[in-house]
């Protein structure tokens, strides 16, 4: 007799900036409206979506993320003006990137919603999740997943030695 093991399925990271007005307001109201969006999402509050950087979205991809999105106030309706448009720009940038090395643009998208959008705010979350769900998970993870099992190889000792500790410093006995 065999037992099925449930098919473990890909949860994946997603990491989403948003600024301190709508987005922040927006991921408020849903927490207090109960609305369900997926567990999976980090947050990185910034003061203004048009701070937003092409190496802060490209280093969540370095650090593991599957996906990354950002959450900024509704085009023409910035509280810095124009920030949002700066930080849509910098966004198609670092799709392009992304699409260079591989990765893939379609990781990285971009959502325009006032404070009081609960509704908006858990369906972008979801929309990223299924998205990336279905992409897979991020290639740099197995690569670096691959490199830490090298490197633990190499560190390992081809003979034992007794070591003390002195302070700080380890030193071999003899």
């Amino acid at each position: 007799m065999t037992t099925l093991q449930p098919e473990k399925t890909f949860e994946p990271e997603i990491t989403a900036f948003y600024c301190v007005y709508c987005g922040y307001m927006a991921a408020d109201t849903a927490g207090t409206m109960q609305v369900q969006y997926p567990a999976n999402v980090k947050f990185v509050r910034m003061p203004c979506t048009g701070k937003t950087d092409v190496r802060y979205l490209l280093e969540a991809f370095e650090q593991g993320a599957d996906g990354a999105y950002i959450v900024a106030c509704p085009i023409g309706n910035c509280h810095h003006v124009r920030g949002n448009e700066r930080g849509r720009a910098r966004m198609q940038r670092a799709k392009q990137i992304l699409d260079e090395i591989g990765l893939g643009g379609e990781r990285l998208d971009m959502f325009f919603m006032s404070g009081s959008q609960a509704q908006a705010y858990a369906s972008a979350a979801q929309t990223m999740t299924e998205r990336v769900r279905k992409l897979g998970p991020n290639p740099l993870k197995a690569k670096d997943e691959s490199r830490k099992m090298k490197d633990e190889i190499k560190a390992l000792p081809e003979e034992e030695e007794e070591i003390e500790f002195h302070g700080r410093t380890r030193r071999k006995k003899g």
